[in-house]
């Protein structure tokens, strides 16, 4: 894949692009700074976008904020949030599209997971990190929403929003696949959503169905 990197730390950066170049992708742009990076995405037309939050000019948000222009600009361009945070205020609308995945920038060091990630991610699907999962609940406003949830079925939802298939959540957690399937129809019926029979679109669901009134994440229920 032709890939748009934007990462404001230089060895960061440098040692992403290696990785991705031995995963058998093009790093065709790799710029410091979330200005830079809408111009890098009109000028080359990527494959896939993967972005720091905390970049400058302001180091706040200003990779999640690019991240929504971008979705906006490009509705079908897949793209990966990195962060050793978690920010939530921007990012539930961005998971409720599909093609996106966050993770935390720790994860990087599982090599192969992070390129299955990015693998997953460009095909439609989703890659977050648990914390990011728990942290997007969270932000919902609700009282613990997962407290209705056994730890196997949280255990469960985490490793499905990483975008995994049931056959590959059994085997994680070392169940029977038939098992996965029990907990996640127990998971949407606890949570009051509907089993699409598709582990990314249920976890999309989830969130959506969790998302508070009028956030814009509340259009992916139907999809």
């Amino acid at each position: 894949m032709r890939i748009v990197l934007a990462e404001d730390s230089a060895l960061f950066r440098e040692g992403l692009r290696r990785l991705l170049a031995e995963g058998g992708h093009d790093v065709v742009a790799a710029v410091g700074d979330a200005d830079r990076l809408d111009d890098a995405v009109d000028r080359h037309r990527p494959d896939f976008v993967i972005i720091d939050v905390r970049m400058p000019p302001t180091m706040t948000v200003d990779g999640a904020l690019a991240a929504r222009r971008l979705r906006a600009a490009h509705p079908g361009l897949p793209m990966m949030l990195l962060s050793q945070h978690v920010e939530t205020r921007h990012c539930v609308p961005l998971v409720a599209t599909g093609g996106f995945g966050y993770l935390l920038k720790d994860r990087v060091l599982g090599v192969d997971d992070f390129l299955d990630a990015i693998r997953r991610v460009a095909a439609g699907g989703s890659a977050l990190d648990p914390e990011v999962v728990s942290a997007l609940l969270a932000s919902t406003g609700r009282a613990d929403p997962l407290a209705v949830l056994t730890p196997r079925e949280v255990e469960v939802l985490a490793l499905a929003a990483e975008g995994r298939s049931n056959g590959a959540i059994a085997a994680g957690l070392t169940l029977a696949e038939r098992t996965v399937e029990t907990h996640m129809r127990s998971i949407l019926q606890k949570l009051r959503v509907p089993d699409t029979g598709d582990s990314h679109r249920r976890v999309l669901a989830v969130l959506a169905y969790l998302s508070p009134p009028g956030d814009p994440a509340a259009r992916g229920r139907s999809g």
